[in-house]
């Protein structure tokens, strides 16, 4: 082990939880520009005579994705290493979890998680190498972009393009509870099913009443039947809306939809029959429609992954906080660099939990230990 790393990182304790509280202070909503721009100018100056280069793409809805790179790296560089990590949270600008505390072993706020505390992970742990004289070794891409917690839609394509150039990845996601590190995640549909039919007055309908509640009823028992939880597929209506009062026939009913799964051929399989429901009908006089919002492929555990998680296994036991592999249930950017063929480990950054919720937090003590584990990574993989 790198002494020199490890002694940076402990004895810089401090300006890790200082940066991780200026970063969650800052509001980032997914579509708040001007709040995701703050943490991308931040996170810029934090590579401030680093020798690193710094570019924002322009994005005019959402915030600008802002791309790292490593002294010597080229522009046609076919082997450099890629990180990713995201800016923006799923919190609201004017929602009330907007502070920072920290008691003796956790810290809390909106983001900390999911995933600021990720992110000064990675600033630091090239700090620490810039430190110990190995940065110059490294070819490295650093994606720190603007909208995954929507599905990524200004950045996919970037980090599908860098990830064709690289030979391995490095997601920083939370780590699990336990030290987990992710291995394989599951793909992710996400479709909005609407069902139109015919308004009335409920005190005169009849046997050929088109109620659009009615259809969008017998097609959720359709729906939920699709949940497979031996084979890793989940299918859930998780909101529905329709009508405009108890005595008026709906006309009109909306669900949104979501389905995980482990392999690609059971998305084929979700979209034959969502395909099929859509074009049956139960209720005489109704029609529906299925949009599709947002998908990610499945992140499958594959023989170059484990290999790579083996190297990483064996580091952090030297490091004394050996971490174990994790099929994990949600999708990050980690799918998307998956489907390009490039090997990806997922879920480097501080051990964490309850995201998405007011009551999401870290470890302390894990902020430094995956940075310098995460250091080591670089350095020796």
């Amino acid at each position: 082990m790198n002494q020199k790393i490890t002694n940076y990182i402990i004895d810089n304790k401090t300006l890790l939880f200082k940066l991780l509280e200026e970063l969650v202070l800052i509001p980032s909503f997914s579509k708040d520009k001007q709040g995701v721009d703050r943490v991308g100018q931040r996170i810029a100056q934090a590579f401030t005579g680093t020798g690193f280069t710094c570019t924002f793409t322009d994005n005019k809805d959402l915030g600008n994705n802002l791309i790292v790179k490593s002294p010597g790296q080229t522009a046609d560089h076919k082997d450099q290493i890629l990180v990713t990590g995201h800016m923006d949270t799923v919190f609201l600008p004017q929602s009330s979890f907007n502070w920072y505390k920290e008691d003796a072993t956790r810290c809390f706020g909106p983001g900390v998680a999911d995933m600021k505390g990720g992110l000064v992970v990675g600033i630091f742990a090239i700090k620490a190498l810039i430190h110990a004289g190995l940065m110059h070794n490294i070819p490295l891409t650093f994606i720190f972009n603007s909208d995954e917690e929507i599905g990524s839609p200004s950045s996919r394509e970037l980090i599908a393009q860098e990830a064709t150039r690289s030979r391995l990845a490095y997601v920083l996601e939370a780590g699990g509870l336990s030290n987990e590190i992710v291995t394989g995640r599951k793909g992710n549909l996400r479709m909005q099913m609407t069902i139109t039919g015919k308004a009335g007055h409920a005190a005169f309908a009849g046997e050929n009443k088109a109620s659009a509640i009615l259809e969008l009823a017998h097609k959720i028992v359709c729906i939920e039947a699709m949940n497979d939880p031996e084979h890793g597929m989940s299918a859930n209506v998780g909101t529905v809306a329709g009508g405009i009062g108890a005595n008026t026939v709906p006309d009109k009913a909306v669900a949104d939809l979501d389905f995980r799964f482990l392999e690609s051929a059971q998305s084929d399989l979700i979209r034959a029959r969502i395909n099929e429901l859509t074009n049956q009908t139960f209720v005489p006089g109704t029609t529906a429609a299925v949009e599709l919002i947002s998908s990610r492929p499945a992140m499958p555990k594959t023989r170059q992954g484990q290999d790579l998680f083996k190297q990483i296994q064996k580091l952090s036991t030297q490091l004394g906080t050996p971490v174990i592999d994790e099929l994990r249930q949600g999708v990050s950017d980690a799918n998307t660099i998956a489907e390009t063929g490039t090997p990806v480990i997922d879920g480097l950054g501080p051990v964490g939990a309850k995201d998405h919720s007011e009551d999401e937090y870290i470890e302390k003590a894990s902020l430094w230990e995956r940075c310098i584990l995460f250091a080591h990574i670089l350095a020796q993989i």
